[in-house]
């Protein structure tokens, strides 16, 4: 008796059984883990000699590459689970109704998902604890077992900076882990992807990118490297997982991720042309040994990205009928994906081809680059040095608004002109603050850092606030359909968020602006230790600009928000706070100590520079450029408020002569008893009495 199709493909579905997923991810670590350390292990003699240390003995020489590569992977994975559970898949919506996204909680899939993300986490806070003996042991020769003791604890997360990146990576990690085993709302999974994002950036700052000259195009190249190859790694298991316990959607999840997928290996691949272009000279990619590891790992990205052009044009199609083809295919992916993660972290014990320049300045070693001419008002607008981060950032920020409204246009729909002039000048302005004259003169002066602060704070966050992105992006996709939400249904949950209800009440927002620029200016050694490391101003610009962002989009943003009061308590809060803004400014002018003073005069400026003079000015500076914007924003704010109480009193007028004003109307029946002579005090206390 012959089978008919559907039976057959019924008995196909029912052989299917859910496996579990821990064996290939033990798999995918160790492969990572072993190709590392056997690759670093190889090397040894080479980059001793180099180094110019003696042997720490096998235990750190292999152990050492391969608890990295495993750290790596597993912050991989915690980074797709996250993302998985937030985005790939729909989280459990009642009724099928996305307005409620934002109490949705995660379904089976979603906790599982969620759940290997925490455990990730927490493994990966394990590596970095011991990641810290280790690199102990690896610089100073030290067999392991003798870094084990407190007293050398100490001595790594005082002196040496990897440890102390991996100690802060710990730090974090945990956190994330503990939290994500016990959250199971959706509205938490974007916030715990962000913080396996933050698991993996201390280690973006450390290593080879981030010493030596052009360090701020490396260390920036690095973590846009980094971060991406982390998310495309995890996103990978985090499907397979899906697909081996028989989970729905997978097909949805599987293209979103693709998206996703080929927008990382585009920054995957131009973050390592400018990472590889500043540290090895073309003729050593084929002459040294870093040159021959660059190359494989190159190779493997090129197969990593010729395999996913086979997932888009064979899998995909087919992976509501055939999704065990996907699985198979994907696990030998991710098998090629950890071999050159273990390649890729052999790059950070291998001592690269010596430096163009040998004899580097100490500025040049401090900030990355030389400066030739001292800083006036319009040649910091001819020195052009593009930032690899912010400026790459202004580029994204007006790509995907233009692409946007390009969306919103084919859609048939109306969009405010002023909304994308306010956001282009904003960008605009990211760009040109970050990548002139001004960004690179920010780190050799107080009052350079002053006017960048002031620009990322208060001007550009002004700006993009302004041009209303979240209201863009609503507008640009459509909702999703019923108990799939998509782009729209997640940036409206996001709008609707307890978190960002609470971080943007007025008195919140205003403590947060404040608390950022005092922090930062009244406590002295705070300040000489963010302007002396590059991943100290990396992190000062990203507070500068979301603290402001946040500030400016409660005030005079365009975009929706939980609470957002009226016009005039917002003018109210913003006239309290104003004095607090300008006697910050005041304040650094009078001060007696000189912030930076040390790392100031080592920098070797080739003009003379009063460092006391200098912060003086700076300190004008912020109390004169924070004037003009939040001039601006009392004006548009009282303009708002006056536009708010003539639409109230249209409304009154318009609920009068209809007839619907209960009190009016009293009021006019009184005036009518008065002109026939009634006792009007009489007639007051009597309807007051039956109000009563």
């Amino acid at each position: 008796m012959e089978k008919t199709a559907g039976s057959t493909e019924t008995s196909i579905s029912s052989m299917r059984k859910v496996r579990s997923t821990w064996p290939l991810y033990l798999l995918f670590i160790t492969v990572a883990g072993l190709v590392g350390a056997t690759i670093s292990f190889g090397l040894l003699s080479e980059s001793l000699i180099a180094l110019g240390i003696p042997d720490p003995g096998p235990v750190t020489t292999f152990g050492l590459p391969f608890f990295r590569a495993v750290g790596w992977m597993l912050a991989a994975l915690s980074m797709g689970s996250f993302m998985f559970s937030a985005f790939y898949i729909s989280p459990r919506l009642p009724g099928g109704d996305n307005d409620q996204l934002v109490n949705a909680k995660l379904t089976v899939d979603g906790h599982l998902a969620a759940r290997t993300g925490a455990v990730a986490a927490l493994c990966m806070g394990l590596v970095a604890l011991l990641m810290i003996p280790l690199v102990l042991s690896d610089v100073s020769g030290t067999p392991f077992v003798e870094t084990l003791e407190p007293a050398s604890w100490a001595v790594a997360l005082e002196q040496v900076a990897t440890a102390q990146a991996w100690g802060v990576v710990a730090l974090i990690a945990f956190p994330v882990g503990v939290a994500g085993l016990f959250l199971r709302s959706w509205l938490s999974q974007p916030m715990l992807a962000l913080g396996a994002v933050m698991m993996i950036v201390p280690l973006g700052m450390e290593g080879h990118a981030a010493t030596g000259g052009d360090h701020d195009y490396g260390t920036n190249s690095y973590l846009w490297h980094l971060i991406f190859m982390m998310v495309w790694i995890g996103g990978l298991m985090a499907l397979i997982a899906h697909g081996r316990r028989l989970g729905p959607d997978l097909g949805t999840g599987l293209r979103r991720y693709s998206t996703v997928a080929l927008f990382s290996i585009v920054v995957m691949a131009v973050s390592g042309l400018v990472n590889a272009a500043i540290r090895v000279e073309w003729s050593d990619w084929f002459s040294t040994t870093y040159g021959s590891i660059l190359v494989a790992k190159t190779v493997g990205i090129v197969i990593l990205g010729f395999m996913g052009w086979v997932h888009r044009i064979l899998t995909i199609p087919r992976i509501d009928d055939r999704p065990s083809l996907f699985i198979r295919f994907a696990i030998v992916e991710v098998v090629v994906m950890a071999a050159v993660t273990g390649v890729a972290i052999t790059m950070g014990r291998t001592p690269p081809p010596p430096p163009r320049d040998p004899n580097l300045s100490t500025m040049a070693i401090e900030l990355g680059f030389d400066l030739y001419e001292q800083p006036t008002l319009t040649n910091v607008f001819t020195m052009w040095r593009f930032d690899v981060m912010f400026g790459a950032i202004a580029v994204l920020l007006t790509v995907g608004y233009l692409y946007g409204l390009w969306r919103v246009r084919r859609a048939g729909k109306q969009w405010k002109t002023s909304h994308t002039v306010w956001w282009l000048v904003g960008t605009g302005t990211l760009l040109a603050t970050t990548s002139s004259g001004l960004g690179m003169n920010m780190g050799a002066s107080y009052s350079m850092h002053m006017v960048v602060h002031m620009l990322l704070s208060m001007v550009v966050p002004l700006f993009l606030a302004l041009g209303a992105p979240l209201s863009l992006l609503m507008a640009a996709y459509e909702p999703g359909a019923p108990g799939r939400p998509g782009v729209h249904d997640w940036v409206k949950a996001f709008t609707a968020a307890p978190l960002l209800r609470f971080l943007t009440h007025p008195a919140v927002n205003t403590v947060q602006f404040l608390f950022f620029f005092y922090i930062l200016y009244l406590i002295v050694p705070f300040y000489n230790l963010m302007i002396s490391e590059h991943a100290g101003h990396l992190s000062m610009n990203w507070v500068f600009l979301i603290s402001g962002y946040l500030y400016f989009w409660e005030l005079v943003g365009k975009d929706p928000l939980p609470n957002r009061r009226p016009a005039a308590i917002r003018l109210a809060w913003l006239t309290v706070s104003m004095p607090f803004h300008l006697f910050a400014g005041v304040y650094l002018m009078q001060m007696g100590t000189i912030l930076g003073e040390e790392f100031y005069m080592n920098l070797g400026l080739p003009w003379e520079l009063d460092l006391r003079e200098d912060q003086r000015l700076g300190g004008g500076i912020g109390w004169a450029s924070g004037s003009f914007p939040l001039g601006l924003v009392f004006f548009m704010l009282f303009m708002e408020w006056r536009r708010d109480d003539r639409i109230s009193e249209i409304r009154y007028d318009q609920k009068v002569e209809s007839g619907d004003d209960e009190d009016f109307e009293e009021y006019n029946r009184m005036l009518s008893r008065a002109n026939s002579g009634e006792d009007l005090h009489s007639e007051y206390y009597n309807s007051e009495f039956r109000k009563e």
